[in-house]
């Protein structure tokens, strides 16, 4: 099995983590304000970050179609004056399932490519490309386990884990 066949495998049992995940919340946990972040917003800036991070580099990217400007930022933006942006619409349990499906094909279309000797093709991100895709795997691994210790203490679910993704064709 050879290192992008790796890659891909994980960030397909990440993503299906993620997708329990979504799938188990209740309604009232969605949208509940007693949390910084809110459950969907979580798992938006957690498929956000995937997306981004699978392209070449940061001139190749294109938003999803219902990218909602700064709802990827969970608090104050890097830049001066390091405001935190308003997310106070927010995306339906659909609509992030079908931004992950979005994430699910671009992992397909875009880690065969991807040059994993090269940078990491993004300003603010000092690796090689390989070491960004474990970094970008690790970032949505944690926003889904985030995501299920919430379920778990809030309201009794359970999530199971996901070892590995199904194979790459």
């Amino acid at each position: 099995m050879d290192l992008k066949t790796i890659i891909i495998s994980q960030y397909h049992a990440a993503l299906e983590m993620l997708r329990l995940a979504i799938a188990r919340c209740p309604d009232d946990l969605w949208l509940d304000e007693n949390y910084a972040n809110r459950f969907w917003h979580v798992a938006y800036h957690a498929l956000f970050y995937t997306h981004l991070y699978l392209q070449p580099q940061e001139e190749d990217f294109s938003p999803w179609e219902k990218h909602r400007e700064r709802y990827n930022y969970m608090g104050p933006t890097p830049w001066p004056p390091h405001e935190k942006p308003v997310a106070d619409v927010p995306y339906t349990r659909d609509e992030i399932l079908a931004y992950l499906d979005h994430c699910r094909q671009e992992v397909e279309a875009r880690v065969p490519g991807l040059d994993l000797h090269g940078p990491s093709g993004f300003s603010w991100i000092p690796l090689s490309k390989v070491e960004l895709q474990f970094y970008s795997i690790r970032h949505l691994q944690q926003h889904a386990g985030e995501l299920c210790e919430r379920l778990g203490v809030a309201a009794g679910v359970d999530v199971p884990w996901v070892g590995h993704g199904p194979a790459a064709d």
